[in-house]
């Protein structure tokens, strides 16, 4: 049997409508410089934790930071929340470098991530 526990809260994706802007905030917030700095992405590594940034482009398809679950077996995890009534939002995908991803919504509609690093 997998084991599907997680490891906590390991990534939070926060959306935002101006990338430099929100850069310039979260390194006076963090006290860093940010270790992965694109024009699709903004990544902090502060106390165990991954905090992003993530350019909405004027979209809110994301309307709120989303918490990416610690697992070690993303498709065994997304297929126990279904089964206990969440709904997929985004199927497990590469990210780069083995990382898995995958969003779901729980029956309230609130999004939650999940990551699964190979």
């Amino acid at each position: 049997m997998t084991d599907s526990s997680t490891q906590g809260i390991k990534i939070v994706l926060h959306p935002v409508s101006d990338l430099a802007t929100a850069k310039a905030v979260y390194t006076a917030l963090l006290g860093i410089p940010p270790q992965a700095d694109s024009s699709y992405y903004v990544g902090y590594d502060v106390g165990g934790q991954h905090i992003g940034l993530v350019p909405t482009g004027g979209q809110q398809s994301m309307a709120s930071p989303v918490a990416y679950w610690d697992v070690p077996d993303i498709e065994a995890k997304l297929a126990e929340v279904t089964a206990a009534g969440a709904t997929v939002k985004e199927p497990p995908r590469d990210v780069g470098g083995g990382r898995l991803v995958a969003t779901f919504t729980d029956p309230d509609g609130n999004v939650l991530g999940l990551v699964q690093d190979q």
